[in-house]
């Protein structure tokens, strides 16, 4: 029984028995629609193979010289599979990748790469490689169409070089959408034009705690930095060329402390005394922004560079962890609510979100915010988000059913189950270790719909699932991969296999067959510093800096 090394897994794989040289001659057709697809194989497969791959005849014959790859958008695919769904035909006569569309033309490609082995996916041709194809048949399409990686950015800023490199490993494991957390209490990171100190001073931060809160260590260097306006386009467009989806984050009406100390008036000053700094710690500051005219019009001047340089359909807003006290404090916020017809304070949360909800939908686009958005609504006058509004459910499967059966689209990201930053493995090695333990397994045994939705209507609401990597404790580039694999590489599989596909080829113990066979061997190829099966590596461990594990398993609810 043919057994393939892929990641994730297709719905379904032929062997043919057989081998397709590929070599100098080879040719590439691309036919109208796959230009993306196209560029990208060249540009990809030439810097690892050194093979040009250049344009077949205008017939689409190989002229006699060479095997022919052919790419093509298939309504016949389209209508059997979806537009992401494709078919991968290799044979003696050539490969031909069939897409509904061109995003699966794309993903197709991503497969024949993976078939080419772990060499591939190097920028330099190792001398005296040869390269060909498995004869197969593959047929494919994902389960979720939100298939999603969060990127905090502002506790820990990853520079423009990074998110590219991330958007590349996210397109290799056919995850289409990157959540960009770009503002919180401990930096901004957006470029805004018209209000030049959110990044000339929110940006920035004048020391960093190591570890969890309750570490007594710093790292007194300033931490910061900020994307352009420039940057931004870089990256959208970067993302898009691989079909990926950048979803911008701007959170408020809490975590907002760099945006305070930026502009004060933004905050509520009567209940706060004096200046804030860009909070230099972790966990939930407790400057939220006032619930002014000026702070809503500075804001919308903020979205609308936002949607300036973020085409997609999706903003988020955040929403979540916002604290009252303040507005307790403030006689301007008591009395902004009194003037509102709010039941009190606590209701200024929902009267933010459904603000930005209208404003963001009168534009065309659909407001995303996490799972505190649905009890923002209560309140007084207030309701909840309009029916566009998307909910990211963080805190459990509850906010998740609740909302799915409320009619809105619902984006699956417990904490307990995939949130990248918790720790990998109950050992003393592993490194400042955050929160539940969350094992490849377990990653691989996550169902983005909660067992209270299966077989009924509500399901349908379920768009996907997003890996969530926050990064208080993870401060460069060699902790990001620690932490994200190889357990992004199981919640691809999680959100595009599905669990029909996985229990049908194996489960878990082909999954982990398939990631030695091949998968690791592609990681290091990328060099991705994953964690190694059999634990950290010495340099991959931090002695003397104090997480916060917690030692209960985790319960989801």
């Amino acid at each position: 029984m043919y057994e393939p090394d892929l990641v994730p897994l297709p719905r379904s794989v032929e062997d043919g028995g057989g081998l397709l040289a590929l070599d100098a001659r080879t040719a590439l057709d691309a036919g109208p629609g796959t230009g993306r697809a196209a560029h990208w194989l060249r540009t990809a497969l030439a810097a690892a193979t050194g093979l040009p791959l250049p344009p077949a005849g205008r017939d689409g014959a190989d002229g006699g010289r060479g095997a022919v790859v052919r790419l093509r958008v298939d309504e016949a695919v389209a209508a059997e599979l979806g537009p992401e769904g494709y078919r991968l035909d290799v044979t003696g006569g050539g490969a031909e990748i069939r897409g509904g569309a061109a995003p699966g033309v794309f993903w197709g490609a991503q497969t024949m790469r993976q078939l080419l082995g772990p060499a591939a996916y190097r920028r330099a041709p190792l001398p005296g490689r040869t390269w060909s194809l498995p004869h197969v048949r593959v047929a494919d399409a994902p389960r979720f169409a939100w298939r999603g990686f969060m990127l905090d950015t502002a506790r820990h800023f990853t520079p423009k070089d990074g998110v590219l490199r991330w958007i590349d490993l996210l397109a290799a494991h056919k995850l289409n959408v990157l959540h960009l957390h770009l503002t919180d209490d401990q930096g901004w990171r957006l470029e805004i034009a018209r209000f030049p100190r959110l990044t000339e001073a929110g940006a920035w931060r004048r020391r960093t705690r190591l570890g969890h809160r309750a570490s007594p260590l710093w790292d007194v260097r300033p931490h910061g930095g900020f994307y352009t306006h420039d940057d931004i386009r870089e990256i959208v467009a970067h993302a898009a060329e691989r079909h990926i989806t950048v979803v911008p984050e701007i959170d408020l009406p809490g975590h907002s402390q760099a945006a305070v100390a930026a502009y004060p008036e933004l905050g509520n000053a009567d209940a706060r005394g004096g200046v804030p700094e860009v909070w230099d710690d972790w966990g939930v500051s407790h400057d939220v922004l006032a619930p002014t005219e000026a702070v809503l019009r500075f804001y919308e001047g903020v979205f609308e560079e936002v949607l300036e340089l973020f085409p997609g359909e999706f903003v988020h807003i955040g929403g979540d962890e916002c604290p009252a006290d303040q507005w307790r404090r403030s006689p301007a916020a008591r009395a902004r609510a009194g003037q509102l017809g709010l039941d009190g304070v606590d209701a200024l949360h929902g009267w933010f979100v459904r603000h930005f909800d209208r404003w963001l939908a009168e534009r065309g686009r659909r407001l995303v915010g996490w799972d505190e958005i649905l009890a923002a609504g209560m309140g007084g006058t207030g309701t909840g988000p309009g029916p566009g509004a998307v909910v990211s459910s963080w805190r459990g499967r509850a906010g998740a059913v609740a909302a799915a059966r409320a009619g809105y689209d619902v984006v699956m990201c417990p904490e307990q189950e995939v949130y990248l930053d918790h720790r990998q493995d109950g050992g003393e090695d592993e490194p400042v270790p955050i929160g539940y333990v969350r094992t490849l397994r377990d990653v691989y045994g996550f169902d983005p719909v909660p067992p209270e939705l299966a077989g009924t209507g509500a399901a349908e609401h379920v768009v996907g699932a997003q890996a969530n990597l926050w990064t208080e404790v993870v401060d460069d580039q060699r902790r990001a991969d620690y932490q994200a694999f190889p357990r992004l590489s199981a919640f691809a599989e999680v959100v595009w296999s599905g669990p029909g596909a996985r229990d049908g080829a194996g489960g878990f113990g082909d999954f982990e067959r398939r990631m030695a066979a091949a998968h690791y061997a592609r990681l290091d190829a990328l060099g991705v510093a994953y964690r190694p099966p059999s634990g950290p590596r010495p340099w991959q461990r931090r002695p003397g800096i104090g997480g916060c594990p917690f030692e209960e398993p985790p319960r989801v609810s």
